[in-house]
């Protein structure tokens, strides 16, 4: 007897991620399980009485997409915080802040996430915005923070005298009073004074978040922050039947890590769960860019003088990835600056030498700029790409103080997303949510539509169908999860998308017409427009 599905999609234009059958036009689904794949006439043979059918009315229909770079739990607590991703200027900024101290009149702090560069510069101009409870702001890319003076008080930083940890900076006028501009890891200072929430605030956030991401058509995602009772988090909302999307944690290693506390990952390896689950390390070998805190083979351009040594000497992170190989676990590496992505391809090499080769799949996570040098070696050493596309800035126009920091003769390497898959690198795509949107159409349309800064620049745009796969089928390699999702094929799990529109139908210049308008995680619908 042919088993009956319980959810048939029908007339799709369905790009299923793999290779064997790329397209068909209907997909039957039993259980958390794609039961058939193929044409309308034969999945139709699967329908039953209870059967739902869903119409497509021609529109693409993809795997559900995987986020291979996302910080969920810091994203999800900071959407209780004043957002501010969309303030363009000061005046935005006192609007945005000014409500939310009206509308949070019990919490002591006012605090706001995601502001860009260039807006606010000093403690003084938050002071005139609340002078009466501190204010603490974080850029939209968390490596640099303004606080008020009386945050500043608090933190006991105002004066002279006491100096970040590590790789951080407190800047300071020519009286040596701090300025209110916190980097790196003089940001925790005060950060740190901020009451977090408890923990059903917790969960109440996180649902919320799940279910806004959810909307877009994601139904994975890859943690790139974590220890072991974040991941429990996760799992506790998995066993109330909570959680719909698939999210897989890493232990953060810090440069205080010991080999000792690198238990705690392993702990984590042991949580695998359908939604919920371990089995990787995390490492920051630099900062950013915009802050001069990015690891580089060559001076800044705008500032010759400024330098930074990483946050790992070479010899450190040789020895802690090797023994997070030893335990099995899969490493990402932050590394913007071109320095940051050879030190770690170097310690992949070590671990290499030290440990013999297996199918580790560690990878380099953004790769803003890279040596020419170096475009080979992701191949050789078979070290996933793992990059964001919508952190490039889409035009010169737009303003942005990146491309001045790198310099023009560092363009060429810069974002260079093509190149890299051309020189053979398995490249994985995601958001790195909060830093940029979640939202795959927006990384999608700079994907497809980036503007070259220079005539002489290569175009390292991407076509749709190597968007989408990176989003699905590779995004899955990433994660050794290729044989089970990332795929519309029989068997896979039923993890799905339908858009508004035929994606491959649309200019690419219209791509943002498009958006996700039905999400289906484990064979049920979590989102419906």
């Amino acid at each position: 007897m042919t088993p009956k599905a319980d959810l048939i999609l029908t007339n799709g234009r369905v790009f299923t991620s793999d290779e064997g059958q790329p397209h068909a036009e209907a997909v039957a689904i039993r259980g958390n399980r794609i039961l058939h794949v193929g044409t309308v006439p034969d999945v139709m043979a699967y329908q039953g009485e209870g059967s739902r059918v869903v119409d497509a009315r021609g529109c693409t229909v993809t795997a559900g997409f995987i986020d291979s770079h996302f910080h969920l739990l810091w994203g999800s607590v900071w959407m209780g915080s004043a957002q501010l991703y969309n303030a363009k200027t000061g005046e935005d900024v006192r609007q945005i802040l000014q409500s939310f101290a009206a509308e949070n009149k019990t919490s002591q702090w006012v605090d706001g996430r995601g502001i860009k560069y260039g807006i606010i510069s000093t403690r003084q101009e938050l002071d005139a915005i609340v002078p009466d409870r501190p204010v603490y702001i974080n850029a939209y890319d968390g490596h640099t923070s303004w606080a008020n003076t009386k945050a500043l008080e608090m933190a006991g930083i105002l004066q002279p005298g006491r100096e970040a940890p590590g790789v951080g900076v407190i800047v300071r006028d020519e009286k040596g009073l701090a300025n209110g501009e916190l980097r790196e890891t003089a940001m925790g200072l005060v950060a740190d004074l901020i009451p977090e929430p408890d923990d059903a605030r917790k969960r109440e956030l996180l649902k919320m978040a799940v279910k806004r991401i959810n909307a877009t058509g994601v139904t994975s995602v890859h943690n790139m922050n974590g220890d072991l009772q974040e991941l429990m988090t996760y799992a506790a909302l998995e066993d109330t039947g909570e959680l719909t999307l698939r999210v897989y944690t890493p232990y953060w290693v810090k440069p205080e890590t010991t080999e000792e506390q690198l238990s705690e990952a392993a702990a984590m390896a042991k949580v695998q769960g359908e939604f919920a689950r371990g089995g990787a390390a995390k490492f920051f070998m630099d900062g950013v860019w915009e802050s001069y805190t990015a690891l580089t083979l060559d001076p800044y351009a705008d500032n010759p003088e400024a330098k930074q040594e990483g946050i790992y000497s070479a010899e450190h992170f040789a020895r802690m990835a090797a023994a997070c190989d030893r335990l099995g676990l899969q490493i990402f590496v932050h590394c913007c600056g071109d320095g940051a992505v050879r030190r770690t391809l170097d310690g992949y090499e070590q671990v290499q030498k030290v440990n013999g080769k297996r199918d580790s799949r560690h990878r380099v996570e953004h790769i803003e700029v890279i040596h020419p040098d170096d475009l080979p070696r992701f191949k050789e050493l078979g070290v996933i790409a793992s990059m964001q596309t919508s952190h490039a800035p889409f035009s010169l126009g737009e303003g942005d103080i990146w491309p001045a920091r790198v310099g023009e003769k560092r363009w060429p390497l810069s974002f260079a997303w093509r190149d890299i898959k051309n020189a053979g690198a398995h490249l994985t795509l995601g958001s790195d949510w909060t830093v940029a949107p979640f939202d795959p159409m927006i990384n999608m349309h700079v994907a497809l539509n980036r503007e070259q800064w220079s005539p002489s620049d290569p175009d390292q745009r991407l076509t749709l169908e190597e968007v989408i796969l990176g989003y699905t089928r590779d995004a899955a390699y990433a994660e050794f999860k290729e044989k089970e999702k990332g795929r519309i094929k029989e068997g896979y799990i039923a993890d799905l998308v339908i858009f508004s529109h035929d994606l491959f139908r649309l200019d690419p210049g219209e791509i943002l017409k498009a958006h996700a308008v039905m999400t289906i995680v484990d064979g049920k619908v979590v989102f419906e427009a």
